[in-house]
């Protein structure tokens, strides 16, 4: 990952580790924010002294603020689990409590052997590469760092401070790099031979063999030119920040890799006013309507320092969008898939590596908007996998090798979220997905498999709850990540039989029992227009239906967006339901559980149709007797921060109090890809723009509001909170905001505490 996001992937380790769905950024769509937390434990809450509700009898001793944000209160699990090239074993990292160490399983012996942080970096420097007579001696780097593994499986890739490692089981470790810059996205060839990976914005290569670095490209400058990484906008919306920026070829001669010019782009300055003399980061951000960056694709052979780029004609508009690469099989060709500006035309394109030249292979269109997946897959035989959402839920579809459709994969009645797996010789496709129907189906996640030609499909993971899959490249073992809504995440080893093994993956338990805290009642209620939404609920601790609850509503909304999740995350919701309140959420017509026909609903509109599911969940809260219909709260961050505000400044008097998160509150401020994919550009939708603005509709607010913002957000910036409140002042109205110094859009830490400290005080 480029050093710019270096404090972005940091923020955002803190928040998969210690926080959950309801804390992520708004850009990642909800199939890829659930994805992302699988490891989330946590949202804290408050247990200060001085407001802190009486708690039930019968409730026991509620946990301290501490207590929340421990970090094993609920549970921690190990990271970077992968499987060898061969299947055979599975790696995982873990940290007890000593450091660091790296872990390696033999799922059938349930034999393990593992290396410290320093059996992988070194306590001190190899003789391979001793240091630069200009530089001085850098202390081996703690921990063990980013590991992957060797293609041969017999070693490993370690990233550790910035700087490569090789470590081979019983030798000692070799350093590859020693440089003030740090390497980045380093990933081996695929016969073992070399290593690529970014530096200072340039794409390298260096020989495993001789050490000898190549420099690929010579023209990488911050905020200017960037080879084979993305800029901030495609790692957050085209990637879903989960960025690639160059893709070996099968041979591990040729490499193709993006090359981005930034020039064109607007900035935003990012104020670090913590030093004494404050310091601006100047942020390449492209807003609505506006330059995006120059993107190209090159194949270069990384043999040679003197060799020629290729570049990919791709064709197209100038904005076009390239959104993702990969070789086929036999690496004869490179596939790019093109998306234009508009977001309505994707195109598969074939390309000749040793021409540039481009072909469209397959395509995917869609009046409203084209939403991109990343499941192109190529076969042996020519043949290839690719999902669209024409029947109006995504699903996998085959198609030949001249790109003619060959029939859909998936089953009906499922939703393709995630391709887990492809066993061509046995023709069977591993997959993660949902049901259609019943309405409440979308709240899980189930790994399923099928075969190629649609045929026989199985569902691998009973019961309820939410599963991923991390299947071994051969063997028949996979990884289930397992939570439910009242169960924290575990990791369950299945072998080839289907059944769960007994080797236990290295975890620390809670040390909270989830099962002292109330647990999650799943409905639906009538929706606008005779519709039924999607709903789960948490009633106080010791419920008395006799007496009446304030209710607490946390809410997100958008295109295909989720909060009703048979998933862990949320300890905050369970901690205030166990101080007396009730705690609701539903999702509404444009949420995942309607598909994207109900996803389009929103085109060139937010907030309306959104507040309208917010009603009706009051609307059915109003009629059961034990609600205080007088005391309801609202809150959400990000997108949720948005829907927040509007709903209270268009139906002010519902809710007695809201909570904003770092909200957009106007649309023209965000950026580019996310925005103009449901709002088109300003120019061809200025009152779509102007009302779904909450600085538009400022003068209406009537309830008791907290908006909150971290000063360092760069997803978000905070130059939404700042014009919301010049437009609250200006209207002379009251609100209350807290800025968050230093905090990113997924806060953590002090902050993190903080926030949730001063919301249950409001609340309260």
């Amino acid at each position: 990952m480029p050093t710019r996001y270096a404090s972005v992937k940091s923020s955002l380790a803190g928040i998969l580790s210690n926080a959950s769905a309801e804390n992520l950024p708004m850009a990642i769509p909800s199939r890829f924010v659930f994805a992302l937390t699988l490891a989330a434990t946590l949202l804290g809450g408050s247990g200060a002294a001085g407001f802190a509700a009486e708690a039930p009898a019968g409730a026991g001793t509620l946990p301290s603020l501490d207590d929340l944000f421990a970090p094993n209160a609920w549970g921690k699990l190990p990271s970077q689990v992968a499987w060898s090239p061969d299947g055979s074993r599975l790696s995982y990292v873990f940290d007890d409590g000593k450091g660091e160490e790296l872990w390696v399983l033999d799922p059938v012996t349930d034999k393990s052997e593992k290396f410290s942080g320093a059996e992988l970096t070194g306590s001190r420097d190899s003789p391979e590469a001793p240091p630069k007579p200009t530089e001085p001696a850098a202390a081996t780097p703690p921990g063990v760092g980013e590991v992957s593994w060797l293609p041969d499986g017999k070693g490993f890739l370690v990233v550790s401070g910035g700087d490569l490692y090789l470590a081979h089981p019983g030798a000692a470790p070799r350093r590859l790099t020693r440089t003030a810059a740090a390497e980045e996205g380093a990933a081996v060839s695929p016969k073992g031979g070399r290593v690529a990976f970014v530096r200072d914005h340039d794409l390298w290569t260096l020989d495993l063999a001789t050490g000898r670095e190549v420099r690929q490209t010579r023209d990488g400058k911050e905020n200017v030119t960037l080879n084979g990484e993305t800029d901030w906008v495609y790692w957050e919306e085209i990637w879903n920040r989960d960025a690639t920026g160059f893709w070996w070829h099968p041979d591990g001669r040729r490499i193709a890799f993006y090359r981005f010019d930034e020039t064109p782009v607007g900035t935003y300055p990012l104020i670090d006013d913590a030093p004494r003399n404050a310091t601006v980061r100047w942020q390449k951000y492209p807003l609505p309507g506006q330059p995006n960056p120059r993107v190209q694709i090159g194949v270069r052979d990384t043999t040679s320092a003197s060799a020629k780029t290729i570049w990919m004609e791709t064709g197209g508009a100038p904005g076009d969008y390239l959104a993702r690469a990969g070789w086929s099989k036999d690496g004869s060709w490179l596939a790019i898939e093109r998306l234009n500006r508009d977001q309505t035309e994707l195109d598969l394109l074939r390309c000749a590596p040793e021409t540039g030249k481009c072909s469209v292979l397959a395509s995917d269109r869609d009046p409203d908007w084209v939403n991109l997946a990343n499941d192109f897959r190529p076969l042996a035989d020519g043949r290839f996998l690719w999902s669209s959402e024409r029947e109006g839920w995504r699903r996998l579809y085959l198609h030949a090798a001249d790109g003619k459709p060959i029939g859909p994969v998936t089953p009906e009645g499922w939703v393709h979220e995630s391709l887990d797996g492809v066993d061509e010789a046995r023709g069977i496709v591993t997959f993660t997905g949902y049901a259609t129907s019943p309405r409440l189906a979308a709240a899980e996640r189930h790994v399923l498999t099928v075969r190629l030609d649609g045929t026989d499909p199985q569902q691998l993971t009973p019961g309820r709850g939410w599963h991923s899959a991390n299947l071994a490249p051969a063997g028949g073992w996979w990884v289930d990540s397992y939570s439910d809504a009242d169960t924290p995440p575990e990791l369950r080893l299945i072998g080839p039989d289907g059944k769960r093994s007994t080797v236990q993956l290295t975890a620390h338990p809670p040390t909270i029992d989830p099962a002292g805290l109330p647990k999650y009642e799943f409905l639906t209620v009538p929706g606008p227009g005779g519709s039924t939404l999607p709903a789960r609920l948490l009633k106080p601790a010791g419920f008395d239906p006799d007496r009446k609850y304030p209710v607490l509503t946390y809410h997100y909304g958008g295109p295909a967006s989720q909060v009703v999740v048979d998933r862990w995350g949320g300890a905050w919701a369970k901690w205030m339901a166990a101080r007396g309140y009730a705690v609701w959420s539903v999702d509404n017509e444009a949420s995942i559980f309607f598909g994207k026909r109900g996803e389009v609903r929103l085109h060139r509109h937010f907030g309306e149709l959104e507040l309208a599911g917010q009603l009706a969940g009051v609307d059915y809260l109003k009629a059961q007797s034990w609600v205080d219909a007088g005391r309801l709260g609202l809150w959400g961050w990000s997108g949720g921060g948005s829907n927040t505000l509007y709903a209270l400044l268009h139906s002010p008097g519902t809710w007695k109090v809201g909570v904003a998160g770092a909200p957009v509150t106007d649309w023209q401020l965000y950026d580019s890809i996310w925005t103009e994919r449901y709002f088109d550009t300003p120019e061809e939708n200025p009152e779509g723009y102007r009302l779904s603005s909450a600085v538009t509709a400022a003068a209406n607010l009537k309830d008791r509001l907290l908006i909150v913002h971290g000063t360092a957000d760069d997803n978000v910036h905070p130059q939404n909170t700042w014009n919301m409140i010049r437009a609250l002042q200006k209207a002379h109205v009251s609100y209350e905001d807290l800025a968050l110094p230093g905090q990113m859009h997924g806060i953590r830490g002090d902050g993190q505490i903080h926030f949730y400290r001063r919301m249950t005080e409001l609340f309260d």
